[in-house]
């Protein structure tokens, strides 16, 4: 009955539902710091005419393996002064990429960084930490190292919320959140829009208090900060532009930038 369930869907021009509702496996090159923002939010931030103030911000970017291998000395001699890399999702998915481009960065004097992209429905905040620091993660204080980020933003595979409430999901990036300053002595960098932590998360706990914000928004102006947050330090304002990757501003300059990576 399947079988001929499938080929009528096939004759009538549809796609057959699939045989099975297991999990698709974690991670994605099209999975990155703000792809699911640009899908669901695209029409909220439209962009107006220019590009936003960067006096005193210094500009950088952020990539993935989508990116592939990154030339990074052309974005050095463009201007860009810091990078955010693509770890790990859940705890299975490692950036195949993550070498050249993580150290890439450091070595034409950039200062970098690591994101993970969280998938909080698949397992618990303790754990996807550990295997985020464990493959890339980490911080040491040499002043060319940005905080570890967790990238919160909607679920590729399904519920806008990963079926969890603003408690559970606040729970979550607490987790995540204190095992890696337990580990690394940082709290994470929090990347993540508006729209989707004030309709997932919440205001419940202000993260902004110990964890820097990085937040999504594509517009030539910053609109409101998500609940929690009073203050940004990076923003990334557009999903395309003169380098490789997302476009980002740091919010200071450079000797700001070098204090944040430094302690």
């Amino acid at each position: 009955m399947r079988t001929l369930i499938s080929i009528v869907a096939i004759v009538a021009g549809m796609s057959p539902a699939p045989a099975s509702a297991a999990p698709l496996p974690e991670g994605s090159a099209d999975h990155f710091a703000g792809s699911q923002i640009l899908k669901h939010e695209r029409t909220v931030h439209l962009r107006t005419a220019g590009d936003p103030p960067t006096d005193g911000k210094v500009p950088g970017m952020d990539v993935s393996s989508h990116q592939g291998d990154v030339d990074w000395q052309s974005s050095w001699r463009k201007g860009a002064r810091f990078a955010y890399v693509k770890a790990t999702e859940g705890t299975t998915y490692r950036n195949p990429k993550f070498t050249q481009q993580y150290n890439g960065s450091y070595d034409v004097g950039m200062i970098r960084g690591a994101y993970h992209f969280a998938l909080p429905d698949r397992s618990d905040g303790v754990k996807q930490a550990n295997f985020f620091v464990r493959n890339g993660g980490g911080w040491s204080p040499d002043g060319k190292t940005l905080p570890p980020a967790l990238d919160m933003e909607y679920n590729p595979y399904g519920d806008t919320c990963y079926k969890m409430d603003q408690a559970a999901m606040t729970t979550w990036v607490k987790a995540f959140s204190d095992t890696v300053f337990a580990r690394t002595k940082r709290y994470p960098m929090i990347y993540t829009s508006t729209n989707w932590w004030n309709r997932c998360v919440g205001g419940s706990v202000k993260f902004g208090n110990t964890n820097p914000l990085w937040i999504a928004q594509y517009n030539s102006r910053l609109g409101p900060l998500p609940q929690g947050f009073d203050f940004h330090t990076i923003w990334q304002w557009q999903a395309a532009g003169l380098f490789p990757g997302d476009q980002n501003l740091f919010n200071g300059k450079f000797e700001q930038l070098r204090r944040i990576a430094a302690s």
